[in-house]
């Protein structure tokens, strides 16, 4: 089981009879022992902690004013002295260990600093902690085998701290606005998060926000007309959820809804339908796909779908490859001039895109068959066995039909 897996056990509630799974396995597996080894370095390792924080991201460059920054300090050396509990077997309530680590999101957000800021440094303080205690334990002879544990046991305390804290930041987020909306959309930044938040945190949110989670989504990225003076807020249901005040705005649609066929004042593209926990991925897609719009390379239509242009999609994610690809396959077009190489390359598709009907081909390509005929004798002088050879021909397809994307990306008109 991952360290994801591992931390979503932990943090979903526990019923009557049930533990925390591989994490709990995972717990009395380290020897207690090893607490103690490690317990005369948590000054030491908060100072470096804190120290190595502030170098690393410039929002915690400048120690906060007054009790603030005694305030993170603190918390740091908590969530060690509370790790080694844990390690030692004795550790506060679930209850009390998230409303210290919520309580932390909460004045995280009041001091300004966003999601992507606390998630930072959450990873440098992971990264500190488990560089200092392996050298501890390394000095002290620990064996290799508990040290690979104490590392998987780090990281997933790491996670669940974090969640915690994403989750304070988000609710505080919610409060401070003080309407539905501005729920709404902390509640969409939680589950466009990366990695994805637990399924709990998920559904307080969105029980705040007066929001039904559905089973699947649809992420639409939007960017307003550059026509427009006053770009309208999208006639959307209310079972949508829409953030159109951050850099790159987007929807949130349940799977089950209707498609959307036009946004007026916007250029919109849509992600796959995916599981409520893999809404990022639809977003990215969605954003992939919008750019590519942007670029010529897809037409502008009131909303591009991502599945209708997996191949384009494909294309832009590995130009190299594609460029590769063509050269090799299509190298025995090279010595031809440029003419010729354009009409031979849209003839072999054409003849390999049908079978080799010269009739198809003709009325493809709107010339004589004989004169189909003339050029396919000359394809077969080129390519050879390659024509009749299963995989060269899927490869062929595969590098005329990129070569005229990027043609077309190149030269839209």
């Amino acid at each position: 089981m991952s360290v994801r897996a591992t931390f979503d056990s932990l943090l979903a509630p526990a019923g009557p009879g049930t533990d925390d799974g591989r994490l709990v396995q995972l717990w009395s597996l380290l020897p207690r022992e090893l607490a103690a080894v490690l317990r005369p370095g948590v000054a030491d390792v908060t100072d470096e902690i804190l120290r190595e924080i502030r170098e690393a991201i410039p929002e915690y460059a400048a120690p906060d004013p007054g009790p603030c920054g005694a305030r993170v300090s603190d918390v740091i050396q908590q969530a060690v002295l509370r790790f080694l509990d844990r390690l030692e077997g004795r550790e506060s309530s679930r209850d009390e260990r998230g409303q210290i680590f919520r309580d932390l999101g909460r004045r995280e957000m009041r001091l300004g600093r966003s999601v992507d800021t606390l998630q930072a440094a959450y990873r440098v303080g992971a990264r500190v902690a488990w560089r200092r205690m392996s050298a501890v334990g390394t000095a002290a002879g620990v064996s290799a085998s508990t040290l690979c544990l104490l590392a998987e046991a780090v990281f997933a305390y790491i996670d669940e701290l974090s969640a915690l804290s994403v989750h304070g930041h988000a609710t505080a987020q919610a409060s401070a606005a003080g309407a539905r909306q501005r729920r709404r959309r902390a509640l969409m930044s939680l589950l466009l998060s990366h990695p994805p938040a637990p399924a709990h945190s998920i559904a307080e949110l969105a029980a705040a926000a007066q929001w039904t989670a559905p089973e699947h989504v649809v992420a639409i990225a939007l960017e307003p007309l550059a026509d427009l003076h006053e770009t309208p807020a999208p006639p959307v249901a209310d079972d949508v959820l829409v953030d159109l005040e951050g850099d790159a705005p987007c929807l949130l649609l349940p799977g089950s809804a209707r498609p959307v066929a036009a946004l007026p004042g916007w250029r919109a593209a849509a992600g796959p339908r995916v599981p409520l926990a893999e809404a990022a991925r639809s977003l990215r897609r969605a954003r992939q796909t919008l750019r590519l719009v942007r670029t010529g390379l897809l037409p502008d239509t009131p909303v591009t779908r991502a599945d209708d242009h997996l191949f384009d999609l494909w294309l832009a994610g590995a130009p190299l490859l594609v460029a590769e690809l063509a050269k090799r396959v299509l190298a025995p077009l090279d010595n031809l001039t440029g003419k010729q190489r354009d009409r031979f390359a849209d003839t072999l598709l054409a003849w390999l895109e049908t079978r080799g009907n010269v009739r198809e081909v003709a009325e493809r390509l709107s010339i004589h068959p004989q004169t189909v005929r003339s050029r396919a004798q000359e394809l077969d002088a080129l390519f050879g066995a390659s024509l009749t050879d299963p995989d060269r021909r899927f490869e062929m397809v595969l590098a005329l039909r990129a070569t005229r994307a990027l043609a077309r990306a190149e030269d839209p008109e």
